[in-house]
């Protein structure tokens, strides 16, 4: 008959707060802390692993194992039993671990005695920090009160190593947030930028683990519950009628008021943990299992959850967004994810932004793009990692984010960005010159913009107009629709900046990514190819209304450019236009003063539009191929998806032969053409699109220099006769041959 064992998990805690009050070197720490857990749990061994990398497990401390293996023992991640627990982030609990799946056995360490082994993860919010085992001779699996008092114990073993309390010799025992780190994620916004951490969410930290009150504790936790619940009805009461913002809060209060989590809590400290400890075990529960889940509904709903607990720590801690911390006059702010007005409220101030979350489409990304801060995406794990005043280095041009970086690291950067500064200032040199090639070409270079913040850059970067105005911006970081006098004065302040330089509106493109927060969502499959921009306006004229009206009366008198987005077939475009002419007959007949003249045209984005008939082409007054959105339906490759987005290239020979196309349709028709998009402001691609016949390119600002200085060094002739030669050869892109000649050239 197996023997059982009950363990007093306050009683093992009581005594670890003891040993973490004495003043002790790290190492010492964790010596005391595997004897103290060994006896306490009746086990002759009892061991900590912590990671030395994100791959490798270092055997810190042992009690009942070979002492001469400590710090020399090392796992990889899933090797063994223990890289299997901190692999998965699960118990592995084993009455006979030489003969369980995955086991390896470690001569140096001398655990061939030992059949019984439990193994528990040491982490925190989700982060792998190493793992906690004990082990005994007697074959037995340990009950689930062990295992709960072993997982207790490892989660304040996880705070106090975030506090520092083991602090040592060697790569696994170095203080943590002091090393350098190198993030790899997306780009979203080119540019290089050095500065300082300043957190959007400042990181609640749970200076006291260990209850010595749990009474005290209890009337906390139930305190600081029903304040959050009071908070969560006030703003269920406040909120609009958007569906998704409604989903959340209901989350939110299921979750507020679940009994279970209320009572998993109540039993953690029960167990010895404080309120703030019980929260962040059940928080760090929820994170664990967030990571494995694959269905998106239950990952929102665990996402959800984890907001709440953050919610629930800054009420219990006081540790709030007031901080009182201080900006630095550099900063880069760090956030799982952020919203436009939140990004707005920062403005220019920010000299660069790093997520872990958000998508290269998103409203962020465009706020970003506009006040051209380098932006970088899915850097998994920085909010964790990173600190208020952390130096950093965020390369937008390659995704990268280094963190804490060394010397080496900083020097090469600021080469970098002084070659760029060199750059800039070449380009400012050819600012006020027109883009004419070596072969007489005049290209026209205009800007994209969509916030007034942007119309500065419409003289420092001599953009030649604004060939993409995006409107939507205004109604996506209001918490309401905007009014007509509102647009209409934003209208007529955008054409008073341009200082009479032509700003092509486009009308309002919401749907796929942009949902407004006042405007009921719909829950489509595949929303970049649904419901959205042109649709929408169709389907409900009366916003399409409003906003031309107000476009009229920016106006004021002056000559008007409008094109409508997301235009598939010809029917939309007519509708579209008829719309515009009630527009103009109603402002008529109150009396408003009409543009002196008026464009109306179209955004190419679907290859659909590329076929239409002849008589489409000379009806609309202009088109302009909106890159981004073309090439992720002419190849069928989501942009918003990172396993198949960087798939498919610019310079691909069908995709050249396509625009080609479209190019030669608007020469036949005399329909003025442009290309906007991510792609005309990148000098090669814009070298080529000129090559095939584009005659007028839109891009960021920031891209203007850089392209026109390629253009003017230019031959079209002979860059088309390569892209061509490649496209006979057979090759599917003509990228290399391209690069080759510019190499040979320049």
């Amino acid at each position: 008959m197996t023997k059982t064992f009950k363990t007093d998990s306050r009683q093992m805690l009581g005594r670890l707060r003891d040993v973490m009050a004495e003043d002790a070197a790290g190492q010492a720490r964790l010596d005391q802390i595997t004897r103290l857990i060994a006896e306490e749990m009746r086990t002759e061994v009892c061991s900590i692993y912590l990671f030395r990398d994100e791959d490798t497990l270092e055997l810190c401390a042992t009690e009942g194992l070979n002492p001469q293996a400590v710090h020399e023992t090392r796992l990889k991640l899933g090797e063994g039993l223990v890289g299997r627990v901190a692999r998965k982030g699960q118990v592995v609990n084993t009455d006979d671990a030489p003969a369980t799946k995955g086991f390896r056995f470690m001569p140096e360490t001398g655990e061939e005695a030992y059949s019984s082994f439990m193994g528990v993860p040491i982490q925190r919010l989700g982060e792998k920090l190493g793992v906690l085992v004990v082990q005994s001779k007697q074959s037995r699996l340990f009950s689930e009160e062990e295992i709960y008092a072993v997982e207790v114990v490892a989660m304040v073993l996880a705070e106090m190593a975030e506090l520092g309390a083991f602090v040592g010799e060697g790569a696994a025992m170095s203080a943590r947030h002091q090393q350098a780190k190198l993030f790899r994620g997306t780009t979203v916004q080119e540019g290089t930028a050095q500065g300082h951490v300043w957190l959007h969410e400042p990181r609640v930290v749970v200076t006291n683990p260990i209850a010595e009150d749990p009474v005290r504790e209890l009337e906390r936790l139930h305190e600081a519950v029903e304040t959050l619940r009071v908070g969560v009805d006030r703003m269920l009461s406040t909120a609009g009628g958007d569906k998704d913002q409604l989903e959340v809060l209901e989350a939110y209060r299921m979750f507020a008021n679940s009994k279970g989590w209320m009572r998993r809590m109540e039993a953690d400290i029960d167990s010895g943990l404080s309120a703030e400890a019980a929260v962040e075990k059940e928080q760090s529960a929820a994170r664990a299992r967030m990571n494995q889940v694959s269905d998106s509904y239950l990952r929102d709903r665990l996402h959800d959850l984890d907001d709440l607990s953050n919610r629930l720590l800054r009420i219990l801690t006081g540790q709030g967004a007031e901080t009182g911390a201080e900006m630095p006059s550099d900063p880069i702010l760090i956030a799982r994810n952020i919203g436009p007005a939140e990004l707005l409220d920062y403005g220019r101030s920010l000299k660069g932004i790093v997520l872990e979350e958000g998508s290269v489409g998103s409203h962020a990304a465009i706020v970003a793009r506009a006040l051209a801060i380098p932006l970088v995406i899915h850097a998994a794990r920085i909010t964790t990692e990173a600190l208020n005043g952390d130096p950093i280095l965020v390369d937008g041009d390659q995704g990268l984010a280094h963190l804490r970086p060394d010397d080496a690291i900083v020097a090469a950067f600021r080469d970098k960005m002084a070659m760029q500064a060199t750059a800039q200032e070449r380009y400012a040199s050819i600012r006020d010159k027109p883009a004419t090639t070596r072969c007489g070409q005049t290209v026209k270079l205009k800007m994209n913009a969509g916030l007034m913040a942007d119309l500065p850059s419409l003289e420092s970067s001599g953009a030649e107009g604004v060939g993409l105005f995006r409107t939507e911006l205004q109604f996506l970081i209001r918490s309401h629709m905007p009014k007509r006098a509102e647009l209409s004065e934003l209208y007529s302040r955008v054409m008073d900046a341009a200082k009479g330089q032509r700003v092509v509106f486009r009308t309002l493109d919401i749907g796929s990514d942009k949902v407004l927060p006042y405007m009921k969502a719909t829950d489509e499959p595949n929303p970049a190819m649904g419901w959205r921009a042109i649709r929408v306006g169709l389907d409900k004229p009366g916003v399409m209304r409003m906003q031309l009206q107000a476009l009229i009366r920016g106006a004021k008198g002056r000559h008007l450019s409008i094109m409508f987005p997301f235009v598939a077939q010809r029917s939309e475009f007519t509708a579209a236009r008829a719309e515009m002419d009630k527009a103009l007959e109603r402002e008529r007949i109150l009396g408003h003063p009409l543009p002196v003249s008026i464009e109306v045209g179209a955004m190419l984005e679907t290859p659909s539009l590329a076929f239409a008939p002849d008589d489409f082409y000379r009806e609309v007054d202009f088109i302009s191929i909106g890159g981004n959105d073309l090439k992720q339906f002419f190849f069928a490759a989501d942009r918003e998806n990172e396993r198949v987005r960087k798939r498919y290239d610019t310079l691909n020979v069908s995709f050249l032969n396509f625009l080609e196309g479209i190019v030669y349709r608007c020469a036949t028709t005399g329909t003025p053409l442009s290309f906007c998009g991510e792609d005309a402001g990148r000098p090669v691609e814009a070298a080529c699109l000129t090559a095939i016949g584009f005659r007028t390119l839109s891009m960021r600002p920031a891209s203007i220099g850089p392209v026109k200085s390629l253009l003017r060094r230019l031959d079209l002739g002979e860059l088309r006769g390569v892209i061509h030669a490649e496209r006979d050869s057979g090759a599917q892109s003509v990228r290399d041959a391209v690069m080759e000649h510019l190499r040979g050239k320049f």
